[in-house]
């Protein structure tokens, strides 16, 4: 580069940029951007900082409907990168993408943006998807460039007439770090080791996962179910405090909170589950389990079913589907220690191909330095 271009990655929260973007940052510190992270502060901001960028804080409320408040977020964005003049921006996270996009407008600062799966939000038509609608199909085609997880966000976006097909690009997920998530064996010792890894939203379908989980124990008693995943008092879709505890009460079931250290508890088990209807982008959890040589169940929904190969790697099911996800998990818990090693391995060569984080990167410094043909 002939100067030292600043770059701001902006995200709801800092937690989202150090866990699925890390490695990304540190890459654009390596060739020589600055670059600023714009979140909300959290426990990660200071590690953030860490890597070499600078931070500066927004307050934030991913799931706020508060229109004036939305307004504000837009204003104090404006302000933000008029006080530091970014060259290029690029949002991740729902509102972010919308929000920080318009902000940067009058300034004719270029965004890239990521659009890693809908949510719940376009499950059902409703006012408020009607509404979200609106505001992608004004703030999505001044972005220079709009990244999707999955062809069909990709598509829906285009249909819709909120993005322009040859400003989408379609990436395989955030990717994985190979070099971190490693195969490692669950120890051969007669226990099967389900595990759920993401919010606790009953749309991921948490709720599902524990009813076949119980029924099926009633059958097996050789087998256990992990939890993983941040727990929010204010959600309203999720399961209740006496849900989780009640849950609990049963030895088999565990629920460990949210953690950082995935890999451990990863490599504890057999098979993840993720029985989601939510709208996801591609999972970090089922790429970051494969690429450790775990056995996936999943459904055949938006996201999910891009990293499951049918009986090669995992296995999929309806969503909703409580009798086949019983189904799929006695499978798994009739396999053998080493049926299980062969199906894991499968999906370890599938993440290779498909979703190794370097790659992922790479696209977007492609696109970021198209943004800068004089460079």
């Amino acid at each position: 580069m002939k100067s030292k271009r600043h770059i701001v990655i902006s995200a709801n929260v800092s937690w989202y940029l150090f866990n699925f973007r890390k490695n990304t940052i540190k890459k654009l510190i390596s060739m020589g951007y600055k670059v600023t992270i714009v979140s909300s502060r959290d426990h990660t901001s200071e590690k953030l900082a860490s890597l070499g960028c600078g931070t500066i804080n927004i307050n934030l409320e991913s799931s706020g409907k508060n229109p004036f408040k939305d307004l504000l977020i837009i204003f104090n964005l404006y302000r933000i990168y008029s006080n530091i003049s970014p060259d290029l921006i690029l949002n991740f996270t729902p509102k972010i993408n919308i929000y920080s996009t318009l902000a940067a407008r009058p300034l004719k600062i270029k965004c890239i943006n990521n659009i890693a799966g809908l949510g719940t939000i376009f499950i059902e038509k409703n006012l408020l998807s009607r509404f979200v609608g609106c505001l992608y199909r004004f703030s999505q085609p001044l972005a220079h460039k709009v990244f999707f997880q999955n062809k069909e966000d990709q598509s829906y976006f285009v249909d819709n007439g909120w993005i322009k097909k040859e400003k989408s690009i379609r990436i395989m997920g955030s990717g994985v770090d190979l070099d971190h998530f490693q195969i490692r064996e669950s120890n051969d010792d007669g226990i099967t080791r389900f595990i759920f890894v993401g919010r606790l939203l009953i749309e991921k379908g948490i709720v599902d996962l524990v009813k076949a989980f119980e029924i099926l124990k009633k059958k097996y008693t050789s087998i256990e179910l992990m939890i993983l995943g941040p727990f929010d008092k204010k959600k309203k879709k999720q399961p209740s405090e006496e849900d989780l505890n009640r849950w609990t009460e049963d030895r088999h079931i565990s629920y460990l909170g949210f953690k950082e250290d995935i890999e451990a508890y990863l490599g504890e088990s057999d098979c993840i589950v993720l029985p989601s209807f939510y709208r996801e982008g591609v999972p970090k959890s089922l790429i970051e389990a494969a690429a450790m040589g775990k056995v996936i169940i999943t459904t055949d929904n938006i996201g999910c079913r891009d990293v499951v190969d049918d009986g090669l790697n995992g296995f999929l099911i309806q969503p909703k589907d409580i009798q086949g996800l019983i189904d799929k998990m006695e499978l798994v818990v009739n396999m053998s220690h080493q049926e299980r090693l062969e199906m894991g391995l499968n999906g370890r060569r599938k993440i290779e191909s498909q979703f190794d984080e370097k790659t992922v990167i790479q696209e977007y410094i492609n696109v970021l330095e198209e943004a800068f043909p004089n460079d």
